[in-house]
C-alpha cells in the first residue's frame, strides 16, 4: 500500500542524469520509492556545486559525491558524512598516443586537462603516476576544458586528460577515434577514488534515518533488478530519459556501466585513511582532520 503522502527527499546528482544513476530511476520507475513512502526528486545540477552549502541552504537532503570530494569538504572544516557507495568504476588518466605517450612516466612535462584547472588535482594525480612509473614529472601545464576530456584530446588543446571513468570517457573516446591510452588510478600509485557515495549532513542522517534506510532498501533492489533483468532496465532507462535505441555511444555506454554497480555498499575506514595521505603528500591538503570520521557504515551493514 502506497502510503497517501510520500515526504520529499532531494537528491543533488553529480553530473547530468546518466546510467550512473539509473538505480534510483528504476526505483521511482517500479513504485518502490512511493511504497517506501519517499518522493525522490532528482536534481541536476548545471555544473558540479557546493554539496555542503546546498545542503546548509536547505536546497538539497542528500548528494551523490566521490570520496575525494568528501575529504576536500573536511579540509574546509565542512561536516558531511558519507553513508552508502553504489558504484565504483576504474577511472583514471586518458592520453593521446599522438603527443608520443605510452606508459604514464611519457606524461612528464605534458599538458593536462581537467576541470579544476589551474587547482592541484588534475597535476597530482599525473604527477604521481609518473614517479610511480621511475619517471621525472617535469613541469605540467594544466589545460581547463571543462568536463570535454575528449574533445580537448582530439583537438589537441591538450595531452592528458583526468580524471575520466572508464565507462563513460574512455567509450566515448573510442566512438570517436582517439587513438587514446589509459592509466588507471589504482595501477600507479594513486587512491582509486573513482566512486560514487551519498553524504549528507549529520543531522539529516540522525533526524531522517527511518527514511535514508527505505532509500537504501530501494537502491538496493533497484541494482539487483540491473544486474538480473538487464534488459528490462535498458527499457525503463529508454522510457523514463527518452534515450534512443540506435544511439551506438549511448548504449556502449549503458552496457559500460552495468557492471559498476556494487551490492556492497560499505566502506573502509583504512580507506579514507589512506586517500587523506595521499592528500597531504601530494600538497592538496596540509591535515585532513579525522579522515574515517568522514564515513559511517551504520546504515548499510
Amino acid at each position: 500500500m502506497v502510503p497517501p503522502n510520500p515526504v520529499p527527499l532531494r537528491l543533488a546528482l553529480e553530473w547530468f542524469l546518466n546510467p550512473d544513476h539509473l538505480p534510483f530511476l528504476i526505483a521511482r520507475d517500479q513504485g518502490w520509492l512511493a511504497e517506501a513512502g519517499i518522493d525522490l526528486q532528482l536534481i541536476e545540477p548545471a555544473e558540479h556545486f557546493d554539496a555542503f552549502a546546498a545542503m546548509q541552504r536547505g536546497e538539497v537532503d542528500v548528494a551523490i559525491t566521490e570520496p575525494i570530494h568528501l575529504l576536500q569538504d573536511l579540509v574546509k572544516g565542512e561536516q558531511l558524512v558519507g553513508f552508502a557507495r553504489f558504484l565504483h568504476t576504474n577511472g583514471g588518466v586518458l592520453a593521446n598516443r599522438a603527443a608520443g605517450i605510452e606508459r604514464p612516466a611519457d606524461m612528464a612535462g605534458k599538458r593536462v586537462q581537467y576541470p579544476g584547472a589551474p587547482g592541484p588535482g588534475g597535476l597530482a594525480i599525473v604527477h604521481t603516476m609518473i614517479l610511480h612509473d621511475d619517471g621525472v614529472p617535469g613541469e605540467l601545464t594544466p589545460v581547463n576544458c571543462g568536463f570535454q576530456h575528449t574533445t580537448a584530446l582530439l583537438e589537441r588543446s591538450a595531452d592528458v586528460a583526468t580524471l575520466v571513468f572508464y565507462n563513460f570517457e574512455v567509450i566515448e573516446a573510442r566512438h570517436r577515434g582517439l587513438d587514446g591510452v589509459f592509466f588507471a588510478l589504482k595501477d600507479w600509485g594513486v587512491p582509486d577514488f573513482c566512486q560514487l557515495i551519498l553524504v549528507a549532513l549529520p543531522q539529516t542522517l540522525e533526524d531522517r534515518r527511518e527514511q535514508l534506510d527505505a532509500l537504501l532498501r530501494v537502491l538496493r533492489r533497484g541494482i539487483d533488478l540491473i544486474k538480473q533483468q538487464p534488459a528490462l532496465a535498458r527499457e525503463i532507462w529508454r522510457r523514463t530519459t527518452g534515450a534512443s535505441a540506435d544511439d551506438a555511444l549511448g548504449n556502449d555506454i549503458f552496457d559500460a556501466t552495468v557492471p559498476c554497480f556494487t551490492h556492497d555498499f560499505s566502506m573502509a575506514p583504512e580507506y579514507y585513511d589512506q586517500l587523506a595521505a595521499w592528500l597531504i603528500e601530494t600538497d592538496q591538503a596540509d591535515l585532513v582532520p579525522e579522515p574515517a570520521a568522514a564515513w559511517t557504515n551504520a546504515l548499510v551493514l
